[in-house]
């Protein structure tokens, strides 16, 4: 990837950003602009913010990247993060709307009339915020060290620091222009590659994947480590290389790998002939043996891909309605009527969108297999254009590609950002206002930065996945169960949030640290939405029965607000000024 034009493409990205978002601070003039945007964004507009947050780096990067190494299992990625809206659409977008609150922690304490909720609500939308940002901010390295060669964590600072100054300059109604500007962004930026890409391996006669075999080398690679690597062959291969392999220096010279593993220093070199396997680090790691490539629910995944599948399914399906940068979007809207509209424009975006992904992740198989051996599986997207098409139009199009992922985790950094920082000023500072806001930001932003610099070799989308895992054990139980059933109690509620969320939680913290590496604990640990999401709602079902004389004294006419449609739209104001709230502390 040409390092100039990379560069290119990512300052334009952020200049226009930056521009985009100064035009909505000049009509942002109010607190209710600052927090909720007045609640005036029209349906269209709030989708394609919606959209332009939701897809983050994750998406543009991170499925491709698992497609590539994992096969078609991995379509179950952007299949969930789609379905997920429908859910979102048949039973909460509009009722939450009607409640009137502008974060979860809100709407826990104006249903259930209950401080030890909003606040136990209130750690568990800290962390999912978190664990989102934790990935944004891996891609945001991940794109700097391809462009300039600095360490990883470098990227993720620079895009914290713009972020940072961003939201808490113009807060909502800046943020909305941003997003729905950068959802049109990284559609072109897929969109436009993706047809000289096809066009380019039309050219090379149409070579399919090895879709029950090891990948191989199409052309002659050349692969440069960047940090010590034990390889697995399976077959001789004739390479020539430099640097250090099996701990003896290498000259440059021709050499046989042979059958079993080896070990490659930093800073090698290795160049492989077309058609040589790709020799790949610790046996190949999951969906890489024969015949697991291209068929879904193979046994690849540590030998337990059925149950990964449906964690995986029941996390992205379950989670969506529970993420604090999404529900957040749907306040700014002017009704509920307005809010499921916006929910219906965001599956036709998504849609469009999730279409392009899978094509990346086989071109990517063919012609850049190399990153399976190196690890960087998620630049697949990135190096492509360069790999296929080459020359100056391969340098335009990474560029734009760049400039696409750029703004995937700036978008979604943003909207992040307004929302755990929301909560932070609502919940743990004292409230003075939009200045209290603002210094919420840096705390929002600067634990996962932080953390990102020590979480290196987690793939962008399987920590997603592990939000949204939390997410779908907490907040859905608690939003379904507070939108239809009137018997949820605040027992109940804290019963579910803390042995659903916090057992989560408690897991994929684990995952994160490398407490459980491989074996049956590992996957129940990595994929704990099979058995988090049933106790949440379990506990919160069974202790709400056994608490029925704690139901709210007023739930009745909360459960009213909540599905009445509302006469009219009422004067824009800020959270918390209305009569919805019970108790919070207003921002």
């Amino acid at each position: 990837m040409n390092q100039t034009y990379g560069i290119a493409g990512v300052s334009a990205v952020v200049l226009a950003t930056v521009l985009v978002g100064a035009l909505g601070l000049r009509v942002s003039r109010t607190t209710s602009d600052f927090y909720v945007a007045s609640r005036s964004v029209p349906p269209r507009l709030n989708a394609f913010a919606v959209s332009g947050e939701y897809l983050s780096a994750a998406s543009f990067l991170g499925v491709a990247g698992l497609v590539l190494a994992q096969g078609a299992d991995m379509l179950w990625f952007p299949i969930g993060y789609t379905a997920g809206f429908l859910v979102l659409l048949a039973f909460v977008a509009a009722p939450l709307r009607r409640s009137g609150a502008y974060t979860l922690p809100d709407f826990a304490e104006a249903r259930l009339e209950s401080r030890a909720v909003r606040r136990i609500a209130s750690v568990l939308v800290v962390g999912v915020g978190w664990l989102y940002l934790l990935p944004q901010l891996r891609g945001a390295g991940l794109i700097l060290r391809l462009l300039t060669g600095a360490p990883g964590w470098f990227g993720g600072l620079v895009v914290a620091a713009v972020v940072t100054v961003a939201v808490a300059a113009g807060g909502m109604r800046s943020i909305t222009f941003v997003q729905a500007f950068q959802y049109w962004l990284k559609l072109t930026a897929l969109l436009v590659p993706a047809v000289f890409l096809l066009i380019a391996w039309r050219a090379d006669r149409a070579p399919a994947p090895a879709w029950d075999e090891r990948p191989v080398f199409q052309r002659s690679t050349r692969v440069t480590t960047d940090r010590p690597l034990t390889l697995t062959v399976h077959e001789p291969v004739r390479v020539t290389g430099t640097g250090s392999l099996d701990g003896r220096p290498l000259d440059g010279g021709p050499l046989t790998l042979g059958t079993g593993t080896h070990r490659v220093g930093p800073g090698t070199a290795l160049s492989f002939p077309p058609g040589a396997p790709v020799p790949l680090p610790d046996d190949g790691g999951p969906g890489t043996a024969p015949s697991g490539w291209a068929q879904p629910l193979s046994d690849g995944r540590e030998q337990h891909g059925l149950y990964a599948t449906y964690g995986l399914i029941l996390a992205t399906f379950l989670g969506t309605m529970g993420l604090p940068h999404v529900v957040v979007r749907f306040y700014t809207n002017p009704d509920g009527r307005a809010a499921r509209r916006t929910t219906v424009v965001v599956l036709g975006l998504l849609g469009a969108f999730y279409l392009l992904i899978p094509l990346y992740g086989v071109l990517g198989r063919l012609y850049a297999p190399d990153l399976l051996l190196t690890g960087d599986t998620d630049a697949a997207v990135l190096v492509l254009p360069q790999r296929l098409i080459g020359g100056l139009g391969g340098d335009l199009l990474g560029a734009l590609v760049a400039g696409g992922a750029c703004a995937a985790f700036l978008s979604t950094v943003s909207g992040l950002t307004m929302s755990v920082a929301g909560v932070l000023a609502q919940d743990v500072l004292p409230t003075l206002g939009i200045r209290h806001f603002r210094l919420a930001t840096l705390p929002a932003v600067a634990v996962p930065t932080a953390a990102s610099a020590v979480v290196t070799d987690l793939p962008v989308a399987d920590a997603v996945g592990l939000a949204f895992a939390v997410s779908a054990s907490s907040f859905c139980p608690l939003l379904l169960l507070g939108i239809w059933w009137r018997g949820l109690t605040p027992p109940g509620a804290v019963a579910g949030l803390l042995l659903g969320g916090g057992s989560a939680l408690t897991a994929v913290t684990v995952t994160i640290a490398g407490g459980a590496r491989s074996g049956p604990l590992h996957t129940l640990l990595a994929w704990p939405a099979v058995w988090s999401v049933p106790v949440g709602f379990a506990a919160m079902v069974l202790i709400s029965l056994a608490t029925r004389h704690r139901v709210p004294a007023n739930a009745a006419a909360t459960m009213a607000r909540l599905h009445l449609p509302e006469p009219q739209s009422g004067p824009a104001t800020a959270p918390g000024s209305g009569p919805q709230r019970t108790g919070g502390r207003r921002p």
